[in-house]
């Protein structure tokens, strides 16, 4: 009799400790932001952590995220991967390995975002990157999705609004070619450009490498070159400086930028230099209607500036996440169970209506949406000009 009763205590304990464990895991809903903090493009993961927690704020509100009619309370792991590609390497392995987070947002930078992408992949980890437009990123990585278009659609529309607006034949480059974000969106937006204007059309194709200050040497090439435009896909840390070198070297011919530049950063930096020049980004802050100005006016109030499409593309990430969640139909308490599900669920997305414009995945996990072309104002806000579509 004394086995016995031994033997139902031993049992009671085993289950006090491993069925709350299970429990535990889906008691609160961990959701990791890996984001650049610190290092070369802070403006970045200030952005990144401020709509987060913005859209954690109104999570908390609705009093959680409802699964199959039982709502569960979220925690963001918000980690910096000190815009390094080593460094979002191990953010990514900590919070999918010890944090034991049910999806990514994040890395943004594409440089980040592909090593990052291929440790989610390989630990089957949902991961969203808001702004990474690299091929790369998602390519043959079923868990790897993206809330953004990608440069194989951004490089031909920047060359086919220039030579719509301004009839040019002749075009200049400047870009990183340490970096996949530059290097690639440089190389799709040449091939993009000499198919409309022929082999040879782009008559300086000049780099350099990060951390990089001193750009008078590609500038002058760019100068004698002949060219009628100078597109540079740099970030925000970098645009003031090749803009206000050109114009300081004798440039007053156009210079054309991607979504890199659309930090708030960019403008304060460059200043009057920049004033007039177009870009292709994600959305327009100024002259913004509905949803995507209410995300605009209280993101305004609550941090002091207006959000750029980081913060709007990591928002709408967020929002591809929730649905995702919501849809699964319940959470398992099988970690590796509920992000297969997570992933399957976000891989069936369709139509979701962001402040950015409208998704619907392909099988790649990459969105299919619209690109806006951005003036800047001779008030330094961004204006929209117009839209293309795939």
């Amino acid at each position: 009799m004394r086995k016995s009763w031994v033997f139902i205590i031993s049992c009671i304990v085993i289950s006090l400790i491993f069925i709350p464990s299970a429990w535990c895991k889906t008691k609160t809903i961990k959701i990791g932001i890996n984001a650049p903090m610190t290092g070369d493009i802070p403006k970045v993961g200030e952005g990144t952590k401020y709509a987060a927690e913005m859209w954690l704020e109104d999570v908390k509100a609705a009093g959680g995220i409802a699964v199959g009619g039982k709502k569960y309370p979220v925690k963001l792991v918000i980690e910096d991967n000190e815009s390094k590609a080593e460094s979002a390497v191990k953010v990514n392995t900590k919070m999918i390995t010890e944090d034991e987070v049910l999806v990514i947002v994040g890395p943004q930078a594409s440089k980040q975002a592909i090593p990052a992408g291929e440790v989610a992949n390989n630990y089957k980890t949902p991961m969203i990157s808001p702004w990474s437009t690299n091929p790369d990123t998602t390519k043959d990585r079923p868990y790897v999705f993206r809330g953004c278009f990608l440069d194989p659609f951004q490089g031909p529309v920047l060359a086919n609004f220039i030579k719509g607006e301004f009839g040019f034949t002749k075009a200049a480059v400047l870009y990183d070619v340490a970096s996949d974000y530059p290097k690639g969106l440089a190389e799709f937006f040449k091939q993009a450009w000499e198919k409309l204007n022929g082999p040879g059309s782009v008559v300086a194709f000049e780099s350099f490498t990060t951390k990089d200050a001193d750009f008078s040497s590609q500038l002058t090439k760019i100068i004698k070159s002949g060219a009628q435009v100078l597109f540079t896909p740099q970030y925000y840390n970098e645009v003031a400086l090749i803009v206000q070198q050109a114009h300081e070297l004798g440039w007053n011919k156009p210079i054309v930028g991607s979504d890199s530049w659309g930090s708030a950063e960019t403008v304060q930096l460059c200043g009057k230099d920049c004033y007039g020049l177009f870009f292709s980004t994600h959305y327009a802050a100024a002259g913004a209607k509905g949803k995507t100005k209410e995300f605009i006016d209280r993101y305004n109030k609550k941090y002091g500036y207006v959000p750029d499409d980081v913060a709007a593309l990591t928002w709408d990430s967020l929002g591809i996440v929730k649905t995702a969640i919501e849809h699964v139909g319940k959470l398992t308490g099988n970690i590796e169970k509920d992000r297969k599900n997570v992933r399957d669920a976000m891989a069936k997305v369709k139509e979701y209506d962001g402040i950015t414009g409208k998704m619907t995945f392909t099988e790649d996990g990459d969105p299919i949406k619209c690109a806006v072309i951005v003036r800047i104002s001779n008030k330094g806000e961004y204006e929209f000009y117009k839209s293309v579509c795939p």
